[in-house]
């Protein structure tokens, strides 16, 4: 079987399957044809960390990935990479388009790359379009084994370059956690149209796959990184950061066309993919195969799953776990404040700073009970109602911690030489500024 990794940046569960008023028809049509999980989780809601995750079975903090790849840490070991671990069993691996395990994509060990050598943020339509081509050409080519292609898209992050006639910001409903204003809808039709242009290049390759009789031989699975580019979302650990979309299509698959509530992990994928492929399960994963749930055999897998950050442009160290009920979020930074560097700079963000963001302080421990607050706006941490919840909570953490031996909790946090880092106070992420640097 071959398997096509279709990836978007920066798309939480921004997308039709997931909300109506987005339109994004070919991937609510590949929901239709496979399995959606609505309620997966990435391991970092930042971009390397959670990819990394993903392609390696293991948390950040384990696999070395707890910066950005840009910004120069990178994997302990690269051997452990799905690509090349498929490449073990007679894979050929392909990678068109964005990655984020790797400062130089050439590094992880594709056998073949292809990335348009203009800088995305330009256009990131016409990005995603010339290497959405060079992936319709790969699948027109005679393939002698099975391949792992991975088709990584540049939308949706930020910039936002444009707003599509067919939306309106006037008759947008913003994310709950923004405030509804002028700013903030504007902004965020700039996202809807990035998701909308996403969707046009992902169906074309979609379409590729089909018209070469492809399809059925074929594992689809398309997923992002994290939640989106907007404040109280990408770089936190409420669900708005850390929740995805995920999609699975395949041929035979027993709970094609149904939508899973399973609590799901990033790092579940690696083992599922092993147990459809047929190719033993290194002893490195860490996650489990939801064979179990695609096959209609269990409800659930996971008790718990858990998300990190230690670095995004700036330092800001926190670890969760989230239960089908709790989410219990501790931060491990030496201040309270928010770190400015780590929100993407847009409209939504200025206005929040022009209202006092930075005089507001953050809870260094948080619980909530999402049963009765879904959009984690009451912290039960101090309530003695949750007493023995929170204990309960902490165990489980603390227990993840020491089995996959993070490093949290030293006083010295491991940073490459040679990364950058942008300062605590910094507000642009890409200052030119020396002084906003460390």
């Amino acid at each position: 079987m071959n398997v096509l990794y279709v990836h978007t940046h920066d798309t939480g569960r921004f997308i039709e399957p997931y909300d109506a008023s987005i339109p994004t028809p070919n991937l609510m049509k590949l929901a239709k044809e496979g399995t959606l999980f609505r309620n997966a989780y990435c391991c970092g809601p930042t971009c390397s960390p959670s990819r990394a995750a993903l392609l390696t079975g293991q948390p950040p903090h384990q696999n070395g990935m707890y910066g950005l790849a840009h910004r120069g840490f990178s994997l302990n070991d690269y051997s452990k990479h799905l690509a090349n671990y498929l490449k073990k069993f007679g894979y050929e691996t392909v990678l068109f388009g964005m990655q984020h395990e790797c400062k130089n994509p050439e590094g992880i060990g594709y056998d073949r790359v292809f990335k348009d050598p203009r800088r995305e943020a330009e256009d990131l339509t016409a990005w995603d379009l010339s290497n959405g081509n060079a992936a319709i050409a790969y699948l027109r080519e005679k393939h002698d084994k099975p391949f792992f292609m991975s088709y990584g898209l540049a939308h949706t992050h930020r910039p936002f370059l444009e707003i599509d006639e067919s939306v309106s910001p006037d008759y947008l409903r913003v994310p709950g956690c923004l405030p509804d204003n002028a700013q903030t809808r504007e902004d965020y039709a700039g996202f809807v149209t990035s998701a909308m242009r996403a969707d046009m290049c992902i169906g074309r390759v979609l379409d590729e796959l089909d018209r070469q009789g492809l399809a059925d031989d074929t594992l689809i699975l398309y997923t992002t990184d994290h939640g989106i580019a907007f404040p109280h979302m990408k770089c936190t650990l409420y669900d708005t950061g850390i929740g995805v979309s995920m999609i699975m299509k395949y041929k035979g698959n027993q709970s094609a066309g149904t939508v899973k509530d399973a609590l799901v992990s990033h790092v579940d994928v690696y083992p599922t993919l092993c147990d459809m492929l047929g190719i033993p399960k290194p002893q490195w994963l860490t996650g489990k195969s939801l064979m179990p749930i695609l096959n209609n055999e269990a409800l659930e897998v996971n008790d718990a799953v858990f998300s990190e950050v230690t670095y995004h442009a700036a330092t800001e160290p926190q670890r969760c776990v989230r239960t089908k009920r709790y989410k219990y979020i501790r931060r491990y930074g030496i201040n309270d404040d928010y770190v400015p560097a780590n929100i993407d700079e847009g409209e939504s963000k200025h206005f929040l700073l022009n209202e006092g963001l930075l005089s507001r302080k953050i809870d260094r421990e948080m619980l909530f009970d999402l049963s009765f607050d879904p959009a984690e706006r009451r912290n039960l941490i101090n309530d003695p109602d949750y007493a023995e919840i929170a204990e309960h909570m902490r165990g489980l953490l603390a227990k993840h911690m020491a089995d996959t031996d993070d490093f949290i909790e030293s006083k010295n946090l491991p940073r490459p030489e040679g990364v950058i880092m942008n300062t605590i106070t910094c507000i642009d992420p890409d200052s030119k500024d020396p002084a906003d640097y460390e």
